[in-house]
């Protein structure tokens, strides 16, 4: 199948004017998501080693480490800013591939470019999310691909290194011959992670979206250099629907985004025990047992009580019980001291988790769970089937509520004035003819 030459064109030839507008619309929606969970990411402990590889290992001047505004080598920025991007897991996923394309494809983005601007050029804000709406598309395409034609559950950064190579094979204008070679070099270098490996024993390789992001600019910048190729994942889909699709139906509009800082599967029962203790005016005192009942997947969370912040993440008792004390779940809970929390963990006891195959069933089409309460004198509470919030099976987040989701991640590191100014400029960014405001933007100011 010559499903690679499909995607060359395809990259090559998009451009923002033809671009429905809902479509449009739904890149800014993107960036802002996951601009703020990259924001926000930047004072995790992975993110914070990371910084300190790049300081010592890939040294430069040539792009920006959001937040904190150091410089380092583009594929050092890319670095520190992918692994930024999943750090907090509260950036947008798609269903069908159990990942995360948005976090793959911005910290690429970010660094390719300042390498353009570096080249004496500028990239405007529709060069950004044209190049963004290249990487939505050809990620969620390779994620099906790549869960198709493996039996292993990979993770996103599998096929996240290739969405982000033709991103920014885009952004930065490759002809038709490197952008062939970067996609296949992409492919052939991505980290190859079991994700399950990563869920029953939860590590700062998370999703390996960090590496997968290196692997995407490095192979851009090698392809352009000569480097050659294998021929990529597109020309391997079983199913010609999976590409024939590609430019007249745009999977960046079947997104589903996050509230919670915390793995998707946990979070039906998140809102399943808020949603039982705010309609039934439940004391929190009054609680006696919390059962959940959900798929495997799920089910398969640690429930132990978490020592740092992957463990919080990668966890199912442990955010249920924070969101229903602190109504959120977000970078105060996984992050210490809250991590430690003695109520929290008190919380924790009171919550048993039940696999049952009428979950499964359903799964990885939708993620659901159902949550009974029951009180100390003997009540019992049932949510009924709960899916997750924000979901394309459920009710997609308005603008106003991704806007205060941002706020609520970007103003504790920016400052509450440039948060909003930063989610302003998002709104008007195609009108830009360089970014320059942008990476000013997401520079935490210096008292």
């Amino acid at each position: 199948m010559a499903y690679t030459e499909q995607t060359v064109a395809f990259i090559r030839d998009l451009e923002w004017g033809n671009l429905p507008a809902e479509v449009q619309h739904q890149s800014k929606r993107c960036l802002l998501d996951t601009l703020g969970g990259l924001l926000a990411g930047y004072e995790t402990p992975v993110t914070q080693i990371m910084a300190q590889i790049a300081r010592s290992q890939f040294p430069g001047d040539q792009a920006s480490i959001m937040v904190s505004g150091e410089r380092a080598s583009v594929a050092g920025a890319v670095l520190v800013n992918g692994f930024a991007a999943n750090a907090l897991d509260i950036d947008d996923g798609y269903r069908r591939i159990m990942g995360h394309p948005g976090a793959c494809i911005l910290p690429v983005l970010l660094g390719a470019a300042q390498a353009v601007k570096g080249s004496g050029q500028a990239v405007t804000g529709t060069d950004f999310l044209t190049a963004m709406v290249v990487g939505y598309e050809t990620g969620t395409r390779a994620g099906l691909i790549r869960h198709a034609t493996y039996d292993t559950y990979h993770s996103s950064g599998s096929w996240g290194a290739i969405c982000g190579a033709a991103a920014a094979g885009k952004l930065l204008g490759l002809s038709h011959d490197i952008l062939w070679h970067a996609l296949g070099t992409a492919e052939y270098h991505a980290p190859i992670a079991p994700m399950m490996k990563c869920i029953d024993v939860p590590a700062m390789g998370k999703d390996s979206i960090g590496w997968g992001c290196v692997t995407a600019m490095l192979s851009v910048l090698m392809a352009r250099e000569g480097f050659t190729g294998i021929r990529s994942i597109f020309d391997d889909a079983p199913d010609p629907a999976i590409m024939d699709s590609l430019g007249r139906e745009w999977e960046i509009m079947n997104l589903y985004f996050k509230p919670y800082a915390a793995c998707r599967w946990a979070q039906p029962a998140v809102d399943g025990a808020l949603q039982l203790i705010r309609e039934n005016g439940i004391a929190l005192d009054e609680i006696d047992t919390i059962r959940v009942f959900t798929f495997e997947e799920s089910a398969a969370l640690s429930r132990q009580y978490p020592e740092n912040t992957e463990e919080a993440q990668y966890n199912i008792p442990f955010p249920i019980a924070a969101g229903i004390l602190d109504k959120e779940v977000g970078p105060a809970q996984i992050l210490p001291p809250r991590l430690f929390d003695t109520d929290i963990r008190n919380m924790m006891d009171k919550i048993e988790i039940i696999a049952q195959e009428r979950f499964q069933r359903l799964f990885p089409e939708k993620a659901e769970s159902e949550v009974e309460i029951v009180t100390r004198s003997g009540n019992r509470f049932n949510s009924g089937m709960m899916s997750a919030r924000w979901d394309i099976h459920t009710t997609l987040p308005t603008d106003s509520e991704l806007e205060e989701k941002f706020l609520w991640l970007a103003g504790p590191l920016l400052g509450d004035k440039k948060a909003v100014e930063l989610k302003d400029y998002i709104w008007q960014i195609d009108r830009f003819k360089d970014l320059v405001q942008l990476y000013e933007l997401c520079q935490r100011s210096v008292e």
